[in-house]
């Protein structure tokens, strides 16, 4: 696949995480897109370190878009965990 298929891949991928995990996030599309292209990058390797299988096939192929999926939910999860640290400050 190419660049212009991760980038479709990670947008559209990173936007469902964040649907799937609704609530505040600092950051916009670009912070979406990164979060969907590392994501699916994780989810390619979980899937290939623990099933064995070559889950980033093509663009159309079912186990490509739900192993971005996974992957941008977790690597949102963790995001939401690192940065949620810093901004939920209390200011006297």
């Amino acid at each position: 696949m190419g660049i212009i298929a991760w980038i479709l891949i990670g947008l559209l991928a990173g936007a469902i995480a964040k649907a799937l995990m609704p609530g505040k996030d600092p950051g916009g599309i670009l912070v979406t897109m990164l979060i969907g292209i590392v994501g699916g990058l994780l989810g390619g390797f979980l899937g290939k370190v623990i099933f064995g299988v070559d889950s980033i096939d093509g663009f159309f192929e079912l186990s490509t878009w739900i192993a971005a999926i996974i992957g941008s939910v977790i690597v949102l999860a963790i995001y939401r965990a690192v940065t949620g640290r810093s901004h939920n400050r209390v200011h006297a």
